[in-house]
């Protein structure tokens, strides 16, 4: 995780300034997994307006609810865009941080756009094949991790991280 936090750290000398991105559930409770790395960094989240999710990031500051469902759906890929793009500007991140799902991409794509780096983190449970925001996260992806060794090889210059849960 050095590694990571050396990648992570800005370029300009920037305290960092994390946008912790993902769907409720899963995704969110591995971005949580991570706040040994989130707690010391100025940080906010966006994910999904869910009992468990509002449940989870109740004591944070800065959190914005994202449109769902997102797979197939159109009219809430556009919306998480503006979202995304008013956000980024906003808060400004440093580091774009997304275990996924598809609310990610936006995020990703805003992001870069403004000058952030980007970390996708593939989820723990798809060991044989990428995900599919795994991979339409790749391109503009600076750093990706995966949680099992297995999972380097299907994406190139990936780092192990292991498990987060």
């Amino acid at each position: 995780m050095d590694e990571a936090r050396a990648a992570l750290a800005p370029r300009d000398g920037r305290p960092t300034r994390a946008l912790l991105v993902g769907s409720s559930g899963g995704h969110l409770t591995q971005l949580l997994a991570l706040q040994p790395w989130w707690q010391d960094v100025e940080h906010a989240w966006v994910t999904f307006d869910t009992p468990d999710a509002v449940h989870a990031l109740a004591d944070e500051e800065r959190v914005w609810w994202a449109a769902h469902p997102t797979t197939r759906n159109v009219p809430n890929l556009l919306r998480n865009t503006a979202l995304a793009h008013r956000v980024v500007r906003e808060f400004r991140p440093t580091v774009v941080v997304s275990t996924g799902a598809a609310v990610a991409l936006p995020f990703f794509v805003a992001g870069k756009a403004h000058g952030a780096r980007t970390v996708f983190i593939e989820v723990y449970d798809r060991i044989e094949t990428p995900t599919l925001t795994g991979r339409l996260c790749r391109p503009v992806t600076d750093l990706m991790m995966v949680q099992w060794p297995e999972q380097a090889e299907l994406y190139d210059d990936a780092v192990v991280i292991g498990p987060l849960l």
